[in-house]
């Protein structure tokens, strides 16, 4: 690098690499308030360049912008103005196992990794606070992208100006299954479906269950997650865009599971089981068999909630892996089994 870009930059501390891990939004009737972090990460790597440059790795990046009009990229500049800094060429790197449009939350990770990424590339001027209140700015909802900052279960309110959350220890003894239908869901269609009112006691029905079902995750009361989790807010709107949908919500529990939501805005369904459950095994059949009969090729996963938030790494410009490409540096990240 020039020592002109040097003198403009000078807060800069080398090449940083952040993971991030995906999250699940509403959780059946918390909408737009309850998210929770799951153990399927994203990375991004972000130093100083001469030229803006973006590498991809991975499969689930498909479609994403490699020039300044990449996500990752803009978010990591609003970081710079806030912060008086000036790094207007990036050198970036993204791998993710998070699939994209799934209602895992891969844009607000994308979000996320991009904040403390350049958050951490200047001195890390910027409180958490601060960047959280950046990212729900950014993403409209604050339960993903507090899933992702905070880890954990995140209960959050968000009125337009300032975002406030609770985080809450997940239960233990819980693990998460996911099924991903091998199709996407834009976010913008899954609302768009929603209706502009609700009958009063579909608003009152909503309240009481997110409000039973916060209590319920923070005390630890597995027991009553299949009846907490009901919704009619949106997932019956949504279920004529998820064939198969409708009867795993409403069955689940009579194969082992806890409870059964729709991830985020879709189309990942999301049952919570009991870990070594010996019915989950056939937990997992049911869903692959009632898709299957819909038509809908599926994946799924075991998984837990993940605990913490971005983890950040700063490479020096001493460290020999700074000299490294940035997708060299990301396949050192030791990424999980893509889905």
């Amino acid at each position: 690098m020039h020592k002109e870009a040097e003198l403009k930059i000078n807060a800069v501390q080398g090449r940083v690499v952040v993971k991030v891990p995906a999250s699940t939004a509403n959780m059946g009737p918390g909408f737009d308030s309850l998210g929770m972090a799951l153990s399927l990460y994203a990375w991004v790597s972000m130093a100083p360049a001469e030229k803006t440059r973006i590498t991809l790795f991975g499969d689930n990046l498909d479609g994403v912008p490699q020039d300044k009009t990449n996500l990752i990229y803009e978010v990591a500049q609003s970081v710079f103005e806030r912060a008086g800094a000036e790094v207007p060429e990036l050198d970036i790197g993204i791998r993710s196992d998070i699939p994209l449009t799934r209602g895992l939350g891969s844009s607000a990770s994308a979000i996320v990794g991009a904040l403390f990424a350049a958050n951490a590339l200047v001195g890390s001027p910027l409180s958490e606070d601060e960047l959280f209140q950046m990212a729900t700015a950014i993403e409209k909802h604050p339960d993903n992208v507090g899933a992702s900052i905070f880890g954990g279960i995140i209960a959050a309110a968000w009125d337009g100006e300032r975002a406030d959350y609770v985080r809450i220890e997940p239960p233990a003894g819980m693990d998460v299954l996911v099924a991903i239908p091998a199709f996407e869901l834009e976010t913008k269609k899954a609302r768009n479906v929603l209706p502009k009112t609700l009958p009063m006691q579909d608003a009152v029905f909503n309240v009481t269950h997110s409000s039973l079902l916060t209590a319920a995750l923070f005390s630890g009361r597995l027991d009553l997650l299949g009846r907490a989790m009901r919704d009619k807010m949106h997932q019956p709107y949504r279920a004529a865009l998820i064939p198969g949908m409708e009867t795993i919500l409403k069955e689940a529990t009579q194969h082992g599971a806890l409870g059964a939501v729709l991830s985020g805005a879709g189309p990942t369904l999301l049952l919570l089981a009991r870990s070594g459950d010996a019915a989950n095994e056939g937990l997992v059949a049911f869903v692959r068999d009632t898709m299957a009969r819909e038509g809908i090729d599926v994946s799924t996963r075991w998984l837990e909630p993940c605990l913490h938030g971005p983890r950040v790494r700063v490479v020096g410009f001493d460290d020999p892996a700074y000299a490294m490409e940035p997708h060299q540096v990301l396949a050192l990240a030791g990424a999980e089994v893509s889905v």
